[in-house]
C-alpha cells in the first residue's frame, strides 16, 4: 500500500514539469442550440497537437495547451460538427451551440467522444445508451425501459421475466449504486420488476460503470448507474409523450425566464387494473411516477439546480392484500466555476425508499423503509492538456426502519410491534487524476478513503461470546442463539467504525490510432446490505448498515481489454476480462427467516465470493443499418466456510454457484432504417438457465409425497435455458414534416415465437393422479403492443 501511496506522489510531481511552457488556457460549456441545454461528452478536439478534452456532466470544459493558432473541431453524435481556427493568445472563454444533423422525434442525446478519443481514455468497463436508442429497443407491452435495454451490454444480466433489479459481472442486485441526478435510488423497477422507475422521455444521459469505477463514487460493489436528467428546454415550450396499452406518459418543459431559466415535468401512469373489473377481477397492479426540473443560470460561473423524483407502486389482491412502495428523492445543486479551470458542484440530496404490506385476512398493517440525507462537495481541476484532477468529500446520514407491525381492526388480535430503528454515517474524501505520460499511455489513478460510523440505537443484542450463531453439533446445523442481554445506547454513541482506503488505478496504452489495450483495478467497500433470501429483490427485502456483527463487504476487481475501431469509427470492437474477489459476502444458514426478524444478525454469516469472465462488444454504428452484438462468459460463485474446524460451513464450505450465475450469455440488438417512414428494429437473447434446486428425493406425509432437498447442494441444478425474440417497427407518417404537431406509431411483439420460459420449477404430488410433477411458472408469452408517442 505504501509503495502505491509513492507511485501516485511521483507522478503528481512529473507532471508539474509541463508548467513551465507558456500556455493559456481555453474553457466555456457546449449547449444543444435547439432547447439550449449543456451537452455531455462532447469532444472539444486540437488535431494539430493531438490533443483535447471532453465536456462534463454539465456541459462545461477546460483545456491548457501551448499558445498558438490552431484548428479546433467540436463534435458530438447526432449534431453537426463545429470546425473553425482560433487564436490563443491569452487565456479565453468560449461556448458552442452544436445543431441537430436532422430533426426527429426522439431527441438524440449523444452517446460518446470522438472513436479516436474514446480508445485512448484509460476509461473502460463502461457503458452508454441514447434516449433515442433506449426508445427503439423492443420491450415487453411497449413501455420503453432503461434497466430491460441494459440487460443487452455484456456482463448484465437479470433474475429472469417480472424479477426487479440487475446483476453486473456475476454481482448481486444490492452490489449496483443507481443515481438520478446524484441521488440514491433504492428500488429501480415498477409492477415488481416489469418496468423501470426512469421515465426515458425525462432521461438526458445514461451511463453504466461496471469496472475502474472512477473515485468519486464507492458504496457499492458490482456497479454505478449514473443517470441524468434533462435541464429543460430556455428557449421554447414542448409537450413530449406516449399513450400505450398499459401506461401513458406526458412531459411538458419551456423557459422560466428565456435562455436563462427553464422546468421541466413529466408524469406517467398505469392503467391496466382499471379494466380488471370487466372480467370480474378485483386484484390492483399500478404504478405512477413524477419527474420535475428547474434551474436557473445566474451567470456563466453559476448555475442552481432542483431536481426532484416521486414514485410509487401498488399491487393487491382484492382487498386481503394490498402492497406499497415507492422512491422519492429531492436535489438542490449549486455548479459554480472558481476559475476558467476549477469547476464544482455543491449537492444536497434528501432520497427516501419506503415499502408495506396490509393484510386485512391477518389484521395488520407494515410499514418500513430507508432515508438517507447526503451532502458532497465536488470538483473538477483542469491543471493542464496532460493533467485533470477530480476530487471532493461525501457524506451521508442513514436512517433504517426495519418495519412495524400496526392491527388495522379491533378484533385481529395483532399486537403492535417496532422493529429496533437503525443509524449510521457514511464519510468520504477522494482524489483522483487523469493524466497524459505520452501520446500512446494515459493513467487514471487516485483513491477514495471512506469511513461509516454505526451509531447508537434503542436497544442491541448482547451474545455469549459476540456469537450470534451457533452450531448445533448434535443436529449437524446452524442455529439462531438467544440473546443474552441487550445494552441501549445514545443516537450519539457510536457502536462500531470502519475505515477503507480505496485505490484506483485504470491505463490505455494506445498501440495506434485506432487501437488501444487497457488495464484496470479499483478498490471497493460497500457497509449496506440488501438481506434477501430470493434471487430477485423484493419489496419485503430489509437494507441493513454493517455494524458489531456484520462487517463491511470489500471488493478487489482486475479488467483488462482490447478496443479497437474499425474503419474510422464505422465500426467497434470491445473485448474484456475480468475477475472480481468479494469478501464478507453475507449468506444465510438454512431455514433463516428475514421477514419481521428482529434479530437479523442471527440467521447470517460473513462468507466471500468471486466472478470472473470474459466479455466481447461488436458494434455497428453508422449506416441505415445499425446494432450491436455481445457475448459474456463468466462464473459467479460464493463460499462460506466455517469458523473453526469442526464447523462444515454453508455448503459444506464449497463453492456453488450464486442465484445470479449465468455462464452463457448472447444479445443481439440491431436497427434498420428502411426509409424516412419506417424504421425496424429486433432483439435477440440467449441466457443459460437461472441456478435452482431440485429434489433429491421424498417421504410420505399422510398419504401426500413431500420433497427433499438437500442443503448441501445450493444451487446445484439449473431452469432450462432462457431465450427469446423481439420485434419493432416505428411508423413516421410523412404529414409530420413542417408540422409543429409530430407523431409516431410503434408497433411491436415481445417474445416473437412465444417461447414459454421458466420463472421457476416447483415440484408436488398431483392430489388426483397422485403421481409426483413437476410444474413450471412462465410469465409471457407472445406478448404485442402499440404505441402512439408525439412531441409538440
Amino acid at each position: 500500500m505504501i509503495q502505491l501511496k509513492k507511485i501516485f506522489f511521483i507522478l503528481f510531481l512529473f507532471s508539474l514539469s509541463t508548467f513551465s511552457q507558456e500556455k493559456t488556457t481555453i474553457s466555456g460549456s457546449v449547449y444543444d442550440a435547439n432547447n439550449n441545454e449543456t451537452l455531455f461528452g462532447v469532444s472539444i478536439y486540437f488535431p494539430e497537437l493531438n490533443s483535447g478534452t471532453t465536456t462534463n456532466e454539465y456541459g462545461f470544459y477546460s483545456i491548457t495547451i501551448p499558445k498558438g493558432t490552431y484548428k479546433i473541431q467540436v463534435s458530438y453524435l447526432g449534431f453537426r460538427s463545429i470546425s473553425e481556427t482560433i487564436n490563443l493568445s491569452e487565456k479565453i472563454t468560449k461556448n458552442f451551440k452544436l445543431s441537430e444533423e436532422t430533426e426527429s422525434l426522439n431527441e438524440i442525446i449523444i452517446e460518446g467522444n470522438i472513436e479516436k478519443l474514446n480508445v485512448k481514455t484509460p476509461q473502460m468497463s463502461v457503458n452508454k445508451l441514447t434516449a433515442a436508442t433506449i426508445k427503439k429497443i423492443p420491450v415487453v407491452l411497449g413501455e420503453a425501459d432503461i434497466i430491460k435495454s441494459l440487460l443487452l451490454l455484456p456482463g448484465v444480466t437479470s433474475a429472469g421475466e417480472g424479477a426487479s433489479g440487475f446483476n453486473v459481472r456475476g454481482g448481486a442486485a444490492d452490489q449496483n449504486l443507481i443515481l438520478l441526478d446524484e441521488a440514491i435510488v433504492f428500488n429501480s423497477s415498477h409492477l415488481l420488476g416489469f418496468f423501470s422507475v426512469f421515465n426515458p422521455d425525462v432521461i438526458k444521459d445514461v451511463k453504466l460503470y461496471k469496472g475502474g469505477i472512477p473515485s468519486r463514487f464507492g458504496g457499492r460493489l458490482s456497479s454505478v448507474l449514473d443517470i441524468y436528467q434533462k435541464e429543460g428546454n430556455s428557449k421554447n415550450f414542448n409537450l413530449t409523450g406516449g399513450i400505450g396499452l398499459v401506461s401513458s406518459r406526458l412531459l411538458a418543459e419551456g423557459p422560466i425566464v428565456k435562455e436563462k431559466s427553464s422546468f421541466v415535468i413529466g408524469g406517467r401512469a398505469s392503467y391496466a387494473h382499471l379494466f380488471l373489473p370487466l372480467f370480474d377481477n378485483d386484484n390492483t397492479a399500478y404504478f405512477y411516477d413524477l419527474n420535475t426540473k428547474i434551474n436557473y443560470r445566474f451567470n456563466d460561473n453559476n448555475n442552481v439546480f432542483l431536481s426532484t423524483y416521486f414514485g410509487k407502486d401498488i399491487f393487491g389482491i382484492s382487498d386481503n392484500f394490498v402492497n406499497k412502495y415507492g422512491n422519492n428523492v429531492v436535489n438542490l445543486r449549486w455548479n459554480h466555476l472558481f476559475s476558467d479551470k476549477i469547476f464544482s458542484n455543491l449537492s444536497a440530496i434528501y432520497s427516501d425508499y419506503f415499502y408495506g404490506l396490509i393484510l386485512d385476512f391477518v389484521g395488520f398493517e407494515w410499514d418500513s423503509g430507508i432515508t438517507n440525507f447526503n451532502l458532497k462537495y465536488d470538483f473538477k481541476h483542469y491543471l493542464n492538456e496532460n493533467l485533470k484532477l477530480s476530487y471532493g468529500i461525501n457524506n451521508i446520514y442513514i436512517k433504517f426502519n426495519p418495519g412495524e407491525i400496526v392491527p388495522n381492526r379491533e378484533d385481529s388480535g395483532i399486537q403492535s410491534e417496532k422493529l429496533i430503528d437503525k443509524y449510521a454515517n457514511e464519510f468520504a474524501a477522494y482524489l483522483e487524476a487523469e493524466h497524459s505520460i505520452n501520446n500512446k499511455l494515459t493513467l487514471q489513478y487516485g483513491a477514495r478513503f471512506s469511513n461509516f460510523t454505526r451509531l447508537g440505537q434503542d436497544e442491541l443484542n448482547v451474545y455469549a461470546n459476540d456469537n450470534p450463531v451457533i452450531y448445533n453439533s448434535q443436529f449437524k446445523k446452524y442455529e439462531s442463539a438467544e440473546a443474552t442481554s441487550t445494552e441501549s445506547y445514545k443516537r450519539s454513541d457510536v457502536l462500531a467504525t470502519f475505515n477503507n482506503f480505496e485505490p484506483r488505478l485504470s491505463m490505455s496504452y494506445l498501440l495506434n490510432d485506432e487501437t488501444s489495450f487497457k488495464l484496470s483495478y479499483n478498490r471497493m467497500a460497500q457497509y449496506l446490505h440488501l438481506l434477501s433470501n430470493t434471487a430477485s429483490p423484493t419489496p419485503l427485502d430489509v437494507w441493513a448498515p454493517s455494524g458489531k456483527y456484520i462487517k463491511p463487504q470489500l471488493l478487489d476487481q482486475f479488467a483488462a481489454g482490447y478496443f479497437k475501431s474499425i474503419k474510422n469509427g464505422d465500426y467497434s470492437l470491445e473485448t474484456e476480462v475480468f475477475y472480481k474477489d468479494i469478501q464478507n459476502r453475507i449468506d444465510y444458514i438454512n431455514g433463516a427467516n428475514l421477514v419481521a426478524n428482529n434479530e437479523i444478525e442471527t440467521v447470517i454469516l460473513n462468507g466471500q465470493a468471486r466472478a470472473y469472465g470474459l466479455e466481447v462488444l461488436f458494434k455497428k454504428n453508422e449506416g441505415n443499418f445499425k446494432g450491436w452484438l455481445s457475448y459474456t462468459l463468466s462464473k459467479s460463485e460464493q463460499k462460506t466456510p466455517g469458523r473453526t474446524a469442526s464447523e462444515p460451513g454453508i455448503n459444506q464450505g464449497e463453492w456453488y454457484n450464486t442465484a445470479y450465475d449465468k455462464t452463457h450469455d448472447i444479445s443481439l440488438n440491431a436497427s434498420y432504417e428502411l426509409s424516412k417512414k419506417w424504421m425496424f428494429n429486433a432483439n435477440f437473447l440467449f441466457q443459460t438457465g437461472q441456478p435452482t434446486n431440485y429434489p433429491v428425493g421424498q417421504y410420505e406425509f399422510q398419504g401426500l409425497n413431500v420433497p427433499i432437498y438437500d442443503d448441501n447442494r445450493r444451487n446445484a441444478d439449473r431452469l432450462p435455458a432462457y431465450h427469446r425474440l423481439d420485434i419493432s417497427a416505428t411508423l413516421t407518417p410523412e404529414s409530420n414534416k413542417n408540422r409543429k404537431w409530430q407523431g409516431e406509431w410503434v408497433f411491436g411483439i415481445y417474445n416473437l415465437y412465444g417461447r414459454q420460459n421458466a420463472a421457476s420449477i416447483s415440484f408436488s404430488q398431483n392430489r388426483e393422479t397422485y403421481r409426483n410433477e413437476a410444474i413450471q411458472t412462465s410469465i409471457f408469452g407472445l406478448v404485442p403492443s402499440v404505441t402512439y408517442n408525439f412531441k409538440f
